[in-house]
């Protein structure tokens, strides 16, 4: 086997296929692992496919840095030389959602809409980079974990910045949209129609459109409706039919319009799946934070980075959240309910959903006193961010952080000059 490829130390082959091969590797210069995917010399040198093969490294290759989102395989590094043509990336722990695509290993409903929605934000944020990933399909999609993907593979990529004609006929027939297969111009809505045919294939373990051969899948996509995923597997509620069923609509304007209006369903139906005593998903949680005022000024790829460093808790009432005299070492966001602020036992103040406490475990930058008590008058649901573990967050996400602390310090001096005022006029006090 190959030891060194570049820079980069070669560990073991993870998977070859026609054109390529993957490899874990180590980059030696920052110690991570790295997956190294090698394009074969013949390949590119192929006199009938040589032009599509290099097209799709080079697309690829120009997408390096360019898509930073959670749940996107990041792009480090491309390579196009004498020697080697490969392309360094994330190196993700974890299979392919085809192992889950499949009748006898299917997911829990629930946790298929939850990696169908990690989906919708990270195309959705790929969108507004002018990128349309155009081979959507299980076999593109990492899992690691219970439920962390990962979209992988931009080599089929459509990018806005690109100058060159696009290649035709690229992607996986199955999961190509109606314009993909008559080779119209194509729009985000492309991969929302083949994402709408992996969640159709997640929940039941087989394609909306079957079919001999290409010419015959072809004709289906375009001609014929998809049965209901609830007709293969008879507990999937009839508001997730509606999603599949949107999203695989012939005409784009009868589709979704936005990947923010799937997403939405998605979390209504997941709402309503989800039983009361059952842990908070990750996609009611960022669409909690996205409710907040807290967080208005923070993009999805930051909201993401939040739901790493933070921990989600419910108190009934009558639970003291923080205790005056206490070191403090996290600081607190209402998701929601109420809670009351006491010092020496006398009530300074009520907070409701949004409001923050506790930030001076973070604004001092220092062990910080308690300097009164915060007790949960009703149910609640806390986001707790310990101070060390937002110090490892990413730059712009701590200074969003800051800009909304200063936000509140500047409301809290306003309050406070008011209320100030008003005690002083109610004794007749002038203040010159």
């Amino acid at each position: 086997m190959i030891k060194k490829i570049g820079k980069y130390e070669i560990l073991r082959e993870l998977g070859k296929g026609a054109t390529s091969a993957v490899y874990e590797a180590i980059d030696p210069f920052v110690n991570r692992h790295v997956a190294v995917k090698v394009v074969f010399a013949d390949a590119l040198g192929d006199k009938e496919h040589g032009k599509r093969y290099l097209k799709l490294f080079l697309t690829e290759a120009s997408l390096a840095g360019k898509l930073s989102h959670p749940h996107i395989v990041c792009i480090y590094d491309a390579v196009a030389d004498d020697e080697a043509s490969y392309i360094v990336m994330e190196y993700v722990d974890g299979m392919t959602l085809e192992h889950h695509s499949r009748p006898e290993h299917l997911l829990p409903i629930n946790k298929v809409i939850e990696i169908v929605f990690k989906c919708t934000k990270a195309l959705d944020f790929a969108a507004k980079q002018g990128v349309i990933h155009r081979d959507i399909k299980p076999a593109n999609v990492m899992l690691s974990g219970e439920n962390d993907i990962k979209i992988a593979d931009f080599g089929a990529a459509l990018t806005a910045a690109t100058e060159t004609t696009q290649i035709t006929g690229i992607g996986s027939p199955a999961y190509m949209s109606p314009e993909q297969v008559k080779e119209l111009p194509l729009t985000y809505q492309t991969d929302i129609f083949s994402l709408g045919v992996l969640l159709y294939q997640m929940l039941t373990g087989k394609l909306p459109f079957q079919a001999n051969n290409n010419y015959g899948m072809i004709y289906q996509i375009i001609n014929i409706e998809a049965p209901a995923p609830s007709d293969s597997r008879p507990e999937v509620p009839p508001q997730l039919d509606a999603i599949v069923k949107r999203a695989l609509q012939k005409n784009t304007a009868d589709r979704y319009q936005t990947w923010e209006e799937m997403s939405r369903d998605l979390v209504a139906v997941f709402g309503k799946l989800q039983k009361p005593e059952m842990s908070m998903p990750d996609s009611e949680k960022f669409n909690a934070l996205r409710q907040l005022s807290f967080f208005k000024n923070f993009a999805d790829v930051e909201l993401w980075e939040v739901l790493r460093v933070t921990t989600w808790n419910k108190y009934g009432p009558g639970h003291t959240l923080i205790k005056e005299g206490d070191i403090g070492k996290s600081f607190f966001i209402l998701a929601a309910g109420e809670v009351k602020i006491t010092k020496q036992g006398k009530l300074l103040n009520l907070l409701r959903v949004g409001d923050c406490f506790g930030e001076m475990a973070y604004l001092g930058k220092k062990q910080f006193q308690r300097t009164a008590s915060v007790t949960s008058s009703t149910d609640v649901t806390a986001i707790e961010i310990k101070a060390e573990s937002l110090a490892h967050a990413s730059e712009l996400c701590r200074h969003h952080f800051n800009g909304a602390f200063l936000e509140i310090l500047v409301d809290r001096l306003s309050m406070a000059n008011t209320r100030l005022s008003q005690m002083l006029a109610a004794n007749n006090i002038s203040v010159f």
